[in-house]
């Protein structure tokens, strides 16, 4: 779609995908508006004034929970193309307080496509699903076995084993009340097309990141600790379940499939977006030591009873009937031939003569936890679309605009 002229709204505008969203369209050529609650300091975003992109874009205030602020904002936007970013993102957040989580997602979705439903608008209309609406996702018989001793049940069971790469027509079994609140307007979308001709598009993004990621999720805890050991404002990182794998995107890739979706996206259709690969939270942080000027050489648990001597060397065998980019303790990870558990309290990285403690925090694990995410993104390349940045791209972005960040505040 050529977006030059192009009336867009976007809800979620201020966020780390909307604001570069905007970024990307005000580039384009495209009339932006963003929806955006009021502040009390009556500040423009940080994120759009970061991106240089505050005063090239409407912002009209209101509220997803508040219909008759949707409305005024689709008459004064007049859309072409919404895109529906606006939600609440933090899936630890939504363990502790998940009425607000359903009441932002749920209703402020509902509200939205009423609004449009009785608006004279008849925009394309693009969903921010996720990835986590897939949730426990079954890589072998010995994952389905520990599922069913930890929940007693698994619903829907298993058709196939193993269940990835995962297509849009896997199992959706959603581990968070976020990831709930997300299959809600995943079917509603899809509902409002069939019902009402709303042209709905939903993307199931999996994880994207890059610089301005927010400092909760896993990535920015992650590379932020990195800098912070790399400037001697902290001598150890701390971090959560480091088994956990997730088919991470470049932000900048996923805005690309948003785009393309808005062009050729079937209305009532459901698309994947990822990078058809997947790795641990382990290698993410090894590869930001890495990338940092910490190059590891080997990684033992504090009690030295599980060792792996270069766990970043590049593996290339395939798994899951795919190849993909991945590291040595990837491959040992996913082929069960070493867990991380609570009981090692950590790791020690070995890095030329520097030892660098790794400690696991309990309190960063989830209640319900999502083992793996590696998405089948055939059906969104059918269309056109092609992953444009490797992992290593994503950590060095983050890593740069943390340097930033420190070079403009002078510290942390």
């Amino acid at each position: 779609m050529d977006f030059a002229d192009k009336r867009v709204l976007i809800t979620g505008i201020s966020g780390f995908v909307g604001s570069q969203m905007a970024r990307r369209l005000v580039d384009q050529g495209a009339q932006v508006h963003g929806l955006l609650r009021r502040r009390a300091d009556g500040m423009a975003p940080h994120n759009l004034v970061r991106l240089g992109v505050s005063q090239q874009v409407n912002l009209i205030e209101g509220d997803l929970e508040n219909i008759s602020s949707i409305g005024n904002a689709l008459s004064a936007s007049d859309p072409d193309v919404v895109f529906h970013l606006a939600a609440q993102s933090f899936v630890p957040r939504s363990f502790s307080n998940p009425v607000e989580t359903m009441s932002c997602n749920c209703e402020g979705t509902a509200n939205l496509l009423e609004a449009i439903r009785m608006k004279d608008v008849d925009p394309v209309v693009i969903f921010a699903g996720s990835s986590e609406e897939y949730g426990l996702v079954l890589s072998s018989t010995l994952q389905y076995e520990r599922a069913l001793e930890k929940y007693g049940t698994v619903f829907p069971g298993p058709v196939q084993m193993p269940e990835v790469p995962i297509a849009e027509t896997n199992p959706l079994r959603p581990m968070s009340p976020y990831a709930v609140s997300k299959v809600y307007g995943d079917f509603l979308m899809r509902n409002y097309w069939h019902s009402y001709g709303v042209k709905a598009v939903v993307s199931r993004a999996f994880n994207h990141e890059g610089a301005g990621r927010g400092n909760m999720f896993v990535t920015s805890v992650a590379t932020n600790q990195v800098m912070q050991l790399k400037y001697g404002e902290t001598d150890s990182i701390t971090i959560g379940n480091v088994n956990a794998f997730r088919d991470w995107s470049h932000v900048d890739d996923v805005i690309d499939g948003y785009l393309l979706l808005a062009e050729k996206g079937g209305r009532g259709d459901v698309y994947n977006q990822g990078s058809r690969r997947t790795n641990s939270v382990m290698t993410y942080l090894l590869m930001s030591l890495d990338d940092a000027g910490f190059p590891v050489d080997r990684i033992e648990t504090l009690e030295g009873e599980k060792a792996v001597d270069d766990p970043l060397e590049p593996d290339g065998s395939e798994i899951f009937g795919i190849k993909f980019e991945k590291s040595r303790v990837d491959d040992l990870l996913l082929r069960g031939e070493l867990e991380f558990t609570l009981q090692d309290r950590g790791v020690a990285v070995a890095s030329g003569q520097d030892r660098i403690k790794i400690t696991f925090d309990p309190q960063r694990f989830r209640p319900a936890e999502v083992p793996i995410l590696l998405s089948d993104t055939g059906k969104i390349e059918s269309l056109g679309f092609r992953v444009r940045h490797p992992l290593k791209d994503i950590i060095r972005d983050q890593l740069d605009h943390y340097l930033s960040e420190k070079e403009r505040k002078g510290s942390y």
